[in-house]
């Protein structure tokens, strides 16, 4: 973190990025003696509630954090700042965005945990829009000339207001990750029934991951009968995310039931002393690492590889027991909402696990179902593609691979193949 001190010491001059958060209620002017190199400005965590009107002076920022601050409206200071592409306003107290805030260059639009009831028509402009996270605000509806928006991939409208699922959205042909959760659109759904284990049989242990909803640590469960299990106990923090509400994550986990690819919930905690909510999970061998890394603000809705190198045969098993994996969700009724690489385990033999269930939800109906079920498809797809760029085997040797993969992505949903036709077509190759 920069200090205020130095920016006005002309310390930092040259730099591409500035992180300040130091109770700010006004923009520094400082800040634009950095407009030949600035890039990334971060000014989540202060008392900001207004932009200056000329920060298109700052003539080479691309990427714009406002989290945590007290603006009541999207400034339309952004607008005019022609390389901006990534806007993340969290958690301030926005209830309203005009239709020139949007830049041009606009692909990331981040305004999780507002106040907003209605989005302006004019995002239908953004032709290069990917990204659009609006969990945790007051949306009935999404304009129609979001439809336009052919570009767009990811879009998490969990915890609003909306009744239904526009039949437009679920004909995109881009959108590979949806996240509805936590709406009032009749997500009736039965739960498999799971042991309830008291909070004072668990012992926990070292940290073994954090992520928006909650944390996950090692522990043991001493269980009725006095036998003693390592397990992997994940807390939940009750808190909004980006993708939703984690209690609607932890009712897919539990939903999902058991499948040789998906991580064995064996009960959920009762009896906190805090009233947590909490899931006991199946412990999963070191032998096990994440596929990949999140996304990065370039690559916006891809994952980041770093050297990683996989044989063809590990391939085809990876993506036969992410499908089947999803084909047994799908019959459930659940939506994961977030196929990706690095929300997969995997280890050399080619067995893995899909996890992280923030994003899911259930069908609100069947017809509605078909239609998540086709866009689920095209994020393994898009799983697939990855993959097989990480792969050294010829073209001819993965033709069948490659073909398969460029029907679960084509622009047309109808015509990609369902889940289980998917599972099948791995399995023959």
């Amino acid at each position: 973190m920069h200090t205020l001190a130095d920016l006005r010491a002309g310390k930092l001059a040259g730099i591409k990025r500035l992180d300040l958060s130091c109770g700010l209620t006004q923009f520094p002017d400082e800040i634009f003696s950095l407009s030949d190199t600035l890039e990334t400005l971060n000014l989540s965590g202060n008392q900001l509630s207004e932009l200056p009107d000329d920060l298109h002076r700052l003539k080479h920022l691309k990427v714009l954090f406002c989290s945590d601050n007290l603006f009541t409206r999207l400034p339309e200071a952004l607008g005019r700042c022609e390389q901006l592409f990534f806007v993340g306003f969290k958690a301030c107290r926005i209830s309203e965005v005009s239709p020139r805030a949007l830049p041009p260059a606009l692909r990331s639009l981040v305004l999780t945990d507002n106040r907003i009831e209605s989005l302006p028509q004019a995002l239908g402009q953004c032709q290069y829009l990917k990204k659009l996270m609006m969990a945790g605000n007051r949306l009935h509806s999404l304009p129609e000339s979001l439809a336009a928006c052919r570009r767009l991939e990811l879009v998490r409208i969990a915890a609003n207001n909306i009744r239904q699922l526009p039949e437009w959205l679920l004909k995109m042909p881009a959108l590979a990750w949806l996240a509805f959760a936590g709406n009032p659109l009749n997500d009736i759904h039965v739960e498999s029934p799971i042991g309830q284990i008291p909070w004072q049989q668990l012992a926990l242990q070292q940290v073994l991951g954090e992520g928006a909803s909650g944390v996950i640590q090692q522990g043991v469960w001493l269980d009725d009968d006095g036998v003693s299990h390592a397990v992997a106990v994940k807390l939940y923090k009750g808190e909004l995310t980006s993708d939703g509400s984690p209690l609607n994550e932890m009712a897919a986990c539990i939903a999902a039931g058991l499948h040789g690819n998906l991580i064995p919930v064996l009960g959920q905690v009762c009896a906190h002393p805090q009233n947590a909510h909490g899931l006991v999970m199946e412990l999963i061998s070191p032998r096990f690492t994440t596929l990949a890394r999140p996304p990065s603000l370039e690559s916006c809705t891809r994952d980041v590889y770093q050297g990683t190198r996989l044989s063809l045969p590990t391939i085809r098993r990876i993506a036969a027991g992410i499908a089947s994996a999803c084909h047994h969700l799908h019959a459930r009724g659940i939506n994961h909402g977030d196929l990706y690489a690095h929300n997969i385990l995997w280890e050399e033999s080619g067995d893995s696990l899909l996890g992280d269930f923030g994003a899911a939800a259930f069908y609100p109906d069947a017809e509605t179902g078909r239609a998540l079920e086709r866009i689920e498809v095209r994020a393994l797809g898009i799983l697939l593609g990855e993959l097989l760029t990480c792969c050294d085997a010829s073209e001819t040797e993965t033709a069948g691979l490659r073909d398969l993969q460029r029907r679960c992505v084509q622009v047309d949903i109808l015509k990609r193949p369902s889940l289980m036709q998917l599972q099948q077509a791995l399995s023959s190759l």
